[in-house]
């Protein structure tokens, strides 16, 4: 069975400017892919990266508080995280387990970080891992642009077969979350 991971779409992220790379067609794509999610009876997971210490990204803060553009639903989890593993110290994983999920598809922020890491650790905890290559984002960087790191990220993860699972980088709208 299959979860949608939704990681760090949040206030502090999306709304200040400049915003990440094509980040209102990725909430837009988020959106559509949780209604499909749900559709389907696939958990939807939101994960929220939150500060150790400081204000910014506090617990309940502003900019820790989903973007005001996505679509939240009852049956919707939600992960509080600290580091860019949405596994390392949270509940992701028990959630997985009770819902009986072993293949994630993964969208969000911020490419090269969370979304990066998430997948990896995925992988590593033998879950199959559907990457949405037009749904995950980022801000361009000193180094190289976001449209860069995106279509890196696209073409090096599902490159990884070392962890015996699959890791496949889809378009949201060919993502499929009914029993097949």
């Amino acid at each position: 069975m299959k979860a949608l991971i939704v990681i760090d779409v949040q206030h502090g992220l999306f709304t200040p400017l400049p915003r990440p790379n094509s980040s209102l067609e990725v909430v837009n794509r988020i959106n559509e892919l949780s209604r499909r999610a749900r559709l389907d009876n696939a958990p939807v997971i939101f994960v929220q990266h939150e500060a150790i210490s400081g204000d910014y990204f506090r617990h309940g803060s502003e900019a820790w508080t989903l973007d005001a553009g996505l679509i939240t639903g009852s049956t919707d989890h939600f992960v509080r995280k600290t580091t860019p593993d949405s596994f390392l110290k949270t509940n992701l994983e028990s959630v997985l387990v009770e819902s009986g999920i072993s293949h994630l598809v993964v969208c969000g922020y911020a490419t090269e970080f969370c979304i990066d890491t998430t997948v990896r650790r995925a992988a590593s905890l033998g879950y199959d891992v559907t990457l949405v290559s037009d749904a995950h984002t980022t801000h361009d960087k000193a180094h190289a642009e976001a449209a860069q790191i995106i279509a890196h990220h696209n073409a090096t993860l599902p490159s990884i077969k070392s962890f015996g699972v699959h890791i496949l980088a889809q378009e949201s709208n060919a993502v499929e979350f009914a029993h097949v």
